[in-house]
């Protein structure tokens, strides 16, 4: 058995011992398995890395979600591939990451073909009006459910605590009235909380917020190179899980490249939550929206890369990473604007919303996600269920 690994030194890829086959196999079942978002991601990762198959310690496992949260994009993929990494290196992430991704990519191309079609049936548009009116209690359930970890983080200390609700209430505006600019509203929270807890950090916190200077830059030009600008932004500066994509998207999607009405933009999402794999997936309908199967495979490619950059490029440095108080600083601000940004979306995602009935549904999705805390896929399915009669009863769709 392998001595175990001394306090602080980096992580390293573990020697290969599992065959790039399994590594296809068993990361691809998870691809197609994976409903129910990054809590089903990581219970299937650990069931099968750590509990079933042994590839892992607990302690390493646990190590990778720590590591991961950290980073902005999709948590759960990150893990993917991060635990692909462990077991073969990078030929092992790419593989794994691929893998677990693919899945669910070709399931939302096929249902965004179905969904954004120019014929679409009666029928097929009540169930998407039916699950995009319960998106915006899926937002308001997603905050709420990462308070808590956004409250540990100041450690019951007043100073903290007070500014750790003033990012949550700017984020919360911002989300609300100007989703487009909520990556700003992240960098200079986390920015502010950093320079605040580690007094004479200005200069790392300037290069913190200039790490990213073109992202922050919308492209004047439209088409693809618009798509991929967008794509990038949710891939590689999503502070706070997948459901922060929202506000950084419907604006660009909807008002700015007009890809999208708000209604599709509402079924995006929830076939998003609704598809095996990652939420980031989203990106992949919008993609499709603005320029058919070629769009839909380049946003995803955009928004999926910077996850394997992370990864690749960074597992061996995860641990300090992870010690570093300054970069805690930073998520412990930008973690909880992006956390008031995802609740705040809710206000403009219920202004979408097309149609009357579609707010009681709304209110059935937060009395189930919310009141009886029950799960997002059996909530935007039943979502889509009752729309689905809405339309057989001849209620006005359009």
């Amino acid at each position: 058995m392998k001595p175990p690994r001394p306090a602080g030194q980096p992580a390293e890829p573990a020697e290969p011992r599992v065959a790039l086959s399994t590594i296809a196999k068993e990361w691809s079942r998870i691809g197609v398995t994976g409903f129910g978002g990054p809590p089903a991601h990581i219970t299937l990762l650990r069931r099968l890395c750590v509990e079933r198959r042994h590839y892992l310690a607990a302690s390493e496992f646990e190590d990778g979600i720590a590591a991961t949260s950290l980073l902005p994009g999709p948590a759960s993929t990150q893990l993917a591939i991060f635990c692909a990494w462990r077991l073969r290196g990078w030929i092992g992430a790419l593989l794994g990451g691929i893998c677990f991704i693919v899945p669910g990519l070709i399931i939302i191309l096929g249902l965004s073909a179905l969904f954004l079609g120019r014929h679409t049936s009666h029928l097929v548009a009540g169930i998407a009006a039916g699950a995009g009116g319960g998106v915006p209690a899926v937002a308001v359930s997603a905050a709420l459910a990462l308070l808590p970890s956004s409250q540990a983080r100041v450690k019951g200390k007043r100073a903290r605590e007070l500014r750790r609700l003033a990012y949550l209430l700017a984020g919360g505006v911002t989300g609300a009235l100007a989703g487009q600019d909520l990556v700003f509203v992240l960098l200079a929270c986390g920015v502010v909380e950093m320079t605040t807890q580690h007094r004479g950090g200005a200069e790392s916190a300037g290069r913190t917020g200039a790490a990213f200077p073109l992202a922050l830059v919308p492209p004047f030009a439209g088409g693809l190179a618009a798509l991929v600008f967008v794509a990038f932004k949710v891939g590689a500066l999503s502070y706070g899980g997948g459901f922060v994509i929202i506000p950084l998207m419907q604006h660009d999607v909807v008002s700015t490249y007009h890809w999208m009405t708000n209604d599709q933009f509402l079924n995006a999402v929830a076939l998003g939550q609704v598809t095996p794999g990652p939420v980031v997936q989203t990106v992949a309908v919008v993609g499709y929206a603005a320029d058919g199967l070629r769009g839909g495979l380049l946003a995803s490619l955009v928004a999926f890369a910077p996850s394997f950059v992370f990864v690749i490029a960074g597992g061996p440095h995860f641990d300090r990473l992870r010690r570093s108080d300054r970069v805690q600083a930073f998520l412990t601000g930008a973690g909880a604007a992006a956390i008031g940004g995802i609740g705040g979306v809710a206000i403009p995602l219920i202004l979408a919303l097309g149609h009357l009935w579609e707010l009681g549904i709304t209110l059935l999705a937060a009395i189930w996600l919310i009141g009886l805390r029950r799960g997002v896929v059996a909530a935007l399915v039943g979502c889509g269920a009752l729309g689905a009669l809405a339309a057989l009863a001849h209620a006005p769709l359009s």
